[in-house]
């Protein structure tokens, strides 16, 4: 997950104060110091160090916090807005166009993904904003970059625009915009060219294209593994083209963040979007205050909403709440639910927007096997339609015969058939609750994919 070292230390550090009835100045020196060198060392620009924890202190050791009755919660709000102040403060939203096509430039160096995020970012407008994008192809240069776009624009069943090898990038441009009119397109996504580092030959161009079709938006595409190098470049293309937003790609990745937490402070220009995986849908919009939230170990639950209507399927969903109200919740409608769960995206991702999760026992530092899904998926698969139906039928020869068929052991199919009863009788108690009667306490169950 991305900022995971940033995060395991700064919730560490920020914890020796959230239960203190007072805190003295002495506390907040410490407290700082410590997050000075968790910053420095995810690479953030010491400058911005320097700065964010000036601020920190300052807020810290004043009234709001001195004379407050919960002080050490106070100077984790402190944090969490002086974090969520530095990445940009609230979303930076898309531009629509007033007339015509909504034209957005794709700049960047060769490595970052900017390719494969021009598909993602057409995707995403598609899906989420109900938009009809145009893919363009102005990158010439790079061998095969014109039928990579392609072939993502056949996977996206989306139109790309693209005139060969030989035409010239700022021809391309200029054509591809009267073809969006003539098509009614409402936003142009322009691929140009990269190169292996900033050059003058790279950024006339890019100046030329500007010129011509006067995007709405230039969005910079930045590889987040390459920490202050990133916030160079940024510098470079902000100077020359004066950029609208930056889209951070690989923040799944074992990244330390440094980029995330620089970049506006020192261009001035807010992130727009994060890729957040190698699929097509995962590209996110940037909210700071969630980051910082997730950073902080808080949670994310609006993040996890939005993943959950985008891939979570409406009358399913209903159909189960009817299945656990009336207790006949299976195991064909449990491998049913866990599939829409990995739509959503890696199970540690997941629990990371899950506030509190982290100081959950038997979830701190849990290591979530995706290999153990497949296991359980191949266990229920491998039974009768019967025994999905009904798992007490399952006796020491059908267990028997699920773990051959599986490729598992008879220990794992005992393991999940329990954890299953566990997680009806959850279910009975939370219906329970909900009808106003008194639930009996849980004994921390397990789900049967951990």
């Amino acid at each position: 997950m991305a900022f995971e070292g940033l995060a395991d230390r700064l919730q560490s550090t920020i914890k020796k104060i959230t239960g203190k009835g007072k805190v003295s100045e002495q506390d907040v020196k410490e407290m700082t110091r410590e997050v000075r060198l968790a910053l420095l060392e995810a690479d953030v620009n010491y400058k911005v160090v320097k700065d964010l924890i000036k601020n920190i202190k300052e807020r810290a050791v004043g009234q709001e916090v001195m004379e407050s009755l919960t002080p050490g919660q106070q100077v984790i709000k402190v944090v969490k807005e002086e974090l969520t102040a530095l990445m940009g403060g609230e979303q930076s939203k898309i531009a629509v166009a007033d007339r015509g096509p909504t034209v957005i430039m794709m700049v960047g160096l060769q490595g970052a993904g900017k390719t494969t995020t021009s598909g993602k970012l057409a995707n995403l407008l598609r899906k989420k904003h109900n938009r009809n994008p145009l893919l363009v192809a102005c990158d010439v240069y790079r061998p095969a970059a014109i039928q990579q776009l392609e072939t993502l624009g056949r996977q996206l069943d989306m139109a790309v625009f693209s005139m060969g090898e030989e035409a010239n990038p700022v021809d391309i441009a200029k054509n591809a915009l009267e073809k969006a009119k003539e098509d009614h397109h409402d936003y142009v996504i322009i691929d140009t060219a990269g190169r292996l580092h900033v050059d003058n030959e790279l950024m006339g161009e890019l100046q030329q294209i500007k010129a011509e079709v006067q995007p709405h938006e230039i969005y910079l595409v930045v590889d987040s593994m390459t920490g202050q190098d990133a916030i160079n470049v940024a510098e470079s293309f902000n100077e020359q083209l004066d950029i609208t937003g930056v889209i951070l790609t690989k923040l799944d990745g074992d990244t330390r963040g440094g980029a995330a937490l620089s970049i506006k402070a020192v261009t001035d220009k807010p992130i727009k979007f994060a890729g957040m995986g190698e699929k097509l849908d995962e590209l996110e919009a940037f909210h700071p205050d969630r980051m910082a939230s997730r950073i902080l170990g808080m949670g994310d639950v609006l993040s996890l909403i939005e993943k959950a209507q985008t891939n979570v399927d409406e009358k399913q969903a209903k159909e189960l709440e009817e299945k656990m109200r009336t207790m006949s919740f299976t195991l064909d409608d449990f491998l049913e639910q866990m599939g829409q769960v990995k739509k959503m995206g890696p199970l540690e991702d997941l629990m990371a927007m899950i506030p509190g999760a982290n100081k959950m026992k038997g979830l701190k530092n849990a290591q979530f096997d995706e290999k153990q899904l497949s296991h359980v998926e191949a266990i229920i698969k491998s039974m009768t339609k019967q025994e999905r139906q009904d798992p007490s039928i399952m006796n020491a020869g059908r267990k028997k015969r699920v773990a051959k068929g599986s490729g598992t052991n008879v220990s794992q199919v005992n393991r999940l058939l329990k954890q299953f009863e566990e997680m009806k009788k959850m279910m009975k108690q939370m219906t329970n609750m909900q009808k106003g009667k008194k639930g009996k306490k849980g004994k921390g169950m397990k789900l049967p994919f951990m």
